[in-house]
């Protein structure tokens, strides 16, 4: 018996149906004897269709005015999963952000929590109650909701179990934990009894759609225990731990193969080769708010130098108008943009004590004549740039080249 806090996504609450399948889950859980706080996202395609009514309003909606419009999505949800629950005869109560007071920044529509008020939440866990809360949203210093942008539900969840002292935050979604790559990809993909949460921060970043990144940095540092789990099916699902399990000398080296299509690379060919040009080809590419990922400097045939860099595809245009604006500005040769690429990684925490984890990839990579364009590495991944077309074969043959495929 202890206290758990539940989140459950929007396909997980997507039909009236479904919250009545919660309630039941819910439900099984307070029979064992678990104080039970539920964390909901807006039912499947809401929040879609509140922005799309935004859109309407204005091709750039009012930041304020956007928060306060799509919070209402989760608060269908918290109110009908609590009449679910009180018709089952379970006594709950529903919060909104505001109402528990989830205090965060400022910063509308990617807000970040400050601190959080588990007065009320406690005192309704001590009467027996349910405590349901509206995901994704809270309210800043002056009183204006706020809202901690895509897949903030899951950091609302982290953030009430790291405040209430929960025994577990379970996080419930479509799939039934955490994979050693994509099964759509790779058909011989396993689910992982548990993973690091460094191994799971570097999947997510790199491209996993499991959990959002944010929530993932506030479990470890909190040390909150997270399990993935599935909505639709009773299983074990995936524990996120603080701790490597150096006792399992069957660990694999390599936990797993993540991936992401989201990407495109900028060159910028024969800039000079002095001190500072890679801040002036970057630092107005930051200036413009766009994210780099992988980069590389060469020196060309004639001593000038190129400098290739990743972005997310969807900034390619933007960056790219940037680039050639500062090619002027340099003198630089051209300026070469390409949205046909992908990021392959792996990861593991065993890396830190095996060599050899480059070669292996670079060898089963080289054995389908895939070319490898960009190369970056941390202390437990290595990500490469290759062409989009090789992705899922890339993604197989390392699958296989570090045994993931075995039983």
């Amino acid at each position: 018996m202890g206290l758990i806090v539940q989140k459950y996504g929007g396909t997980s609450v997507g039909t009236v149906e479904r919250i009545q399948a919660v309630a039941d889950k819910v439900i099984g859980f307070r029979k064992a004897g678990h104080d039970i706080v539920v964390v909901v996202s807006a039912m499947s395609g809401e929040t879609n269709r509140l922005l799309g009514l935004a859109n309407h309003m204005q091709e750039v909606p009012d930041a304020r005015e956007l928060d306060v419009l799509v919070s209402t999505g989760e608060q269908v949800t918290i109110a009908l999963l609590c009449m679910a629950l009180k018709k089952r005869g379970q006594d709950a109560r529903s919060y909104t952000g505001a109402q528990v007071r989830i205090l965060t920044d400022n910063a509308h529509t990617k807000a970040r929590i400050k601190s959080i008020d588990d007065a009320n939440m406690r005192a309704d866990l001590n009467l027996g109650r349910v405590v349901v809360v509206a995901g994704f949203q809270g309210v800043d210093e002056a009183g204006n909701i706020t809202t901690l942008g895509r897949g903030g539900s899951d950091t609302t969840g982290v953030a009430l179990a790291a405040a209430l002292k929960a025994d577990e935050c379970q996080i419930y979604t479509d799939v039934d934990g955490v994979y050693t790559t994509d099964p759509r990809v790779a058909d011989k993909a396993r689910r992982l009894d548990r993973i690091t949460f460094e191994e799971m921060l570097e999947m997510a970043s790199l491209g996993s759609k499991i959990l959002q990144i944010r929530s993932v940095e506030f479990a470890g540092k909190y040390q909150v225990p997270l399990r993935v789990l599935s909505s639709f099916e009773d299983g074990p699902g995936t524990l996120i731990t603080i701790d490597e399990d150096l006792s399992d000398m069957e660990q694999p080296v390599v936990s797993g193969i993540a991936f992401n299509r989201d990407e495109a690379k900028l060159s910028i060919r024969g800039v000079p080769d002095s001190p500072g040009v890679a801040s002036k080809v970057l630092a107005p590419i930051g200036e413009a708010n766009i994210e780099v990922d992988v980069i590389v400097q060469n020196m060309a045939a004639d001593s000038t130098n190129d400098i290739t860099f990743t972005v997310h595809r969807n900034d390619l245009a933007k960056a790219q108008a940037v680039l050639e604006q500062v090619a002027k500005e340099l003198n630089a040769r051209e300026v070469v943009g390409d949205a046909t690429v992908v990021k392959v990684s792996v990861v593991g925490v065993g890396m830190r004590s095996h060599a050899g984890v480059a070669s292996t990839m670079f060898n089963a990579l080289a054995a389908e004549n895939i070319n490898i364009q960009l190369i970056t590495t941390s202390e437990i991944k290595i990500s490469v740039v290759i062409e989009e077309k090789y992705l899922e074969l890339a993604v197989r043959s390392l699958h296989s080249a570090f045994g993931l495929d075995a039983e």
